[in-house]
């Protein structure tokens, strides 16, 4: 064991961890309820930051500030330590202390996930260690002989910039003003909706219309979906609006509407949400004369969904997380 622990020593890269990283990560953990939490919080935000230093030296554009682990929602309610890569995925940066000889890969961190980075730290929290790479997991210990050398996190970095993963949205950090420049304010987008009647429109709504009034300040972020020549030069405008709700719940409202000068949506267009596993929980289609079409669900965090706009045979989803 202690010749697979030199082994992994001599493969690992030590930086040095910053004031700034350090700060940051103390501010988390004051924030969380109980001493063993704020601990958890604190060796995350640290091994994130000295992951992020590392790739920021090879010239890898990162965003370091938009993943669940900077979400103080998500860092209360689960143990994630990701770093968004520009253009890429999330990349999961685990923290170990000197004493450990497996690290701990919790299993809501099992999925959506482009790879593993170990980071070891000292007790002085003021240097760490980058032991190595792995890009899968399927057991929540990780023996260090298992991982491999920081170059093909790089390799696996080239690899995915050539076909990269699924877009996966994460609607809890819209809650605290993180959104993908993609997802626009329905405001910047209001010159597009022309003025509709206030009636006809087809949905589904699975809980009861009140409820969502029941909770102020709803989020709301528009994008506009362009189903090519089936409609020509006439994008739709998908509208999605997230509510909490008590006992860790989410309200989701969905709103597909046409634009510019089209005062209906084109009939037969269909919303469709799908599961996790790709089954269809809720759909409307539109009708010869809706302008709009709405679906309404409450999810769980961290549950994820997708969301499908169809016409005949041409077909576009968006992925969600909760």
């Amino acid at each position: 064991m202690l010749q697979t622990t030199h082994r992994v020593d001599d493969l690992g890269i030590k930086l040095p961890i910053t004031q700034a990283a350090f700060r940051i990560a103390q501010q988390f953990a004051n924030q969380q309820p109980h001493p063993t939490k704020a601990e958890q919080v604190r060796l995350n935000t640290l091994a994130i930051w000295v992951v992020n230093d590392y790739l920021q030296m090879m010239e890898i554009p990162t965003n370091l500030s938009v993943g669940d682990s900077w979400n103080p929602i998500m860092q209360l309610c689960s143990n994630v330590a990701d770093l968004e890569i520009a253009s890429i995925g999330r990349l999961e940066c685990r923290p170990m202390k000197l004493a450990e000889q497996v690290c701990s890969i919790p299993p809501e961190t099992w999925e959506d996930r482009i790879g593993y980075v170990v980071v070891q730290i000292d007790e002085s929290l003021q240097e760490a260690n980058l032991l190595g790479f792995i890009q899968s997991v399927n057991n929540e210990f990780l023996p260090l002989h298992q991982l491999q050398p920081l170059e093909k996190l790089i390799d696996r970095i080239a690899q995915l910039k050539t076909s990269p993963v699924q877009t996966l949205v994460n609607l809890s950090q819209w809650l605290v003003g993180q959104v993908d420049a993609a997802w626009q304010t329905v405001e910047s987008l209001r010159e597009l909706l022309e003025s509709r009647p206030n009636y006809a429109f087809r949905g589904s709504i699975t809980t009861e219309e009140s409820s969502i009034h029941q909770h102020p300040a709803p989020t709301k972020r528009a994008k506009l979906i362009d189903l090519g020549i089936q409609i020509a030069n006439q994008p739709l405008m998908l509208i999605v609006e997230i509510s909490p709700e008590p006992e860790m719940k989410t309200s989701i409202r969905l709103q597909l509407h046409p634009t510019r000068n089209q005062v209906y949506l084109p009939e037969g267009v269909k919303l469709t949400v799908l599961d996790e596993s790709g089954e269809i929980f809720l759909e409307a289609q539109a009708r010869s004369a809706d302008n709009y079409i709405q679906l309404q669900f409450r999810g769980e965090i961290q549950e994820k969904f997708s969301v499908a706009i169809s016409l005949n045979d041409m077909s576009i989803q968006e992925h969600f997380m909760i």
